[in-house]
């Protein structure tokens, strides 16, 4: 039960990560939404 210094900064990269990945997928998720919901969402011309 002594190995915690060797992932001492592991949970705050991880979680950094996840937040990461998951704000990734929520922008594509948000684009698809607007290009399904808005057929012209790309391009405002």
């Amino acid at each position: 039960m002594t190995d915690h210094k060797e992932d001492d900064g592991s949970p705050k990269f991880g979680r950094l990560l996840i937040v990461l990945v998951l704000a990734v997928v929520f922008c594509g998720l948000l684009t698809w939404l607007m290009g399904t919901v808005f057929p012209n969402f790309p391009d405002f011309r």
